[in-house]
């Protein structure tokens, strides 16, 4: 769990430490709400950076390639060297959603080879509960990084291997779009055949920090064995339940294309329940 996520105690004692240089992104974005901007000038923690999601951690949409595409590695890379991402240094995100969106950066940069990367336990609201500052207004422009990507470190599917997977496909929606009740942005309602229900919003504490390690665990292996992969509507939520999956100790592939991809294709198949 170590390597996945940060407590705010800890995230303390690593900025307050001489040793190393913290890069400190704050990546809040949530479906429908497009003012991530306005709320890191209202406050968010020093010396942290903002990531617009839609912009630097997701290619532009299409019906062909989904809402939030992987971006492409050389613009990745560029970005993550304007926040300040630097070779051998730790990286941390936060955002103000039990790490929802947050994990999609987390996924981008272990996706890009960058190793030490963590995830900030219950986010900008945990901060604030543990007496943590925060700073208002622009910050300083961050020290240009020198990282370099090297993308492939984590396991990706596309959608031909999504319809033949033999494993445990998982769909990290919530349940009522997983069953087909109801469909908010995709063409088509459902799941794709043969993947299992595995709400993301389930491996978060009422808090809205990660589940136990143990507890993760027995929540992955009640829903099966095999190799593992995970989709969601676009991508984004997915990688945090790839997030959950590695503090339980298991790998599993992400499917960026997701719903948004396979519901465009009227070819590929669709399940209800």
């Amino acid at each position: 769990m170590a390597a996945v996520v940060i407590s705010p105690g800890e995230l303390r004692d690593l900025l307050s430490g001489n040793e190393s240089r913290v890069c400190l992104l704050d990546v809040r974005w949530a479906l429908g709400d497009p003012d991530g901007p306005q709320h890191y000038l209202d406050g968010h923690i020093p010396g942290a950076v903002f990531v617009d999601l839609e912009t630097e951690l997701a290619a532009p949409p299409s019906p062909a390639r989904g809402r939030h595409p992987l971006p492409a590695p050389e613009q990745l890379q560029r970005c993550a060297r304007s926040w300040g991402v630097t070779t051998g240094e730790p990286v941390v995100v936060y955002d103000a959603t039990g790490g929802m969106a947050a994990a999609r950066a987390w996924w981008l940069l272990r996706w890009g080879g960058v190793s030490d990367v963590r995830i900030l336990d219950g986010g900008l609201p945990a901060w604030e509960r543990s007496g943590g500052p925060i700073a208002v207004g622009t910050e300083a422009e961050p020290k240009q990084g020198d990282v370099v990507l090297s993308p492939g470190a984590l396991p990706v599917i596309d959608a031909e291997e999504a319809a033949e997977w033999t494993g445990l496909l998982l769909d990290a929606r919530a349940g009522e779009r997983y069953r087909g009740e109801v469909e908010p942005i995709d063409p088509r309602a459902g799941h794709i055949p043969g993947a299992i229900s595995a709400p993301t919003a389930e491996n978060l504490t009422p808090e809205g920090t990660f589940r136990p390690a143990a507890e993760l665990r027995a929540r992955f292996e009640a829903l099966g064995t095999g190799p593992v992969a995970v989709y969601c509507g676009s991508g984004v939520t997915a990688a945090h339940q790839i997030a959950a999956l590695e503090v339980a100790g298991i790998r599993a592939a992400l499917y960026p294309g997701s719903w948004s991809q396979w519901a465009h294709d009227p070819e590929r198949p669709v399940a209800t329940v």
